[in-house]
């Protein structure tokens, strides 16, 4: 490549790519605690009260910084595919 090659990226692609790593990172951390992944993480979603997620590893911090409809969006859009 040389310096007259123009890259191209997708901001999209990449915030998805860092929520699916983010609920990674919180199934894993919830499952070392104890937890059930699923039912915290719905509990969650569907309340917006991070009471449900552990502040083990930073997860409930991590996942405070994302809006819950977005992660919505990234759980379907990998369902559906």
């Amino acid at each position: 490549m040389n310096n007259e090659d123009t890259l191209m990226f997708d901001v999209n692609e990449i915030n998805e790519r860092v929520i699916r790593n983010t609920l990674e990172d919180a199934v894993e951390a919830l499952t070392e605690r104890g937890y059930n992944p699923i039912n915290q993480l719905v509990g969650y979603i569907i309340s917006g009260d991070l009471g449900y997620i552990s502040s083990y590893k930073e997860t409930r911090n991590k996942l405070s910084k994302i809006d819950r409809s977005t992660l919505v969006e990234v759980i379907l859009k990998d369902y559906l595919k």
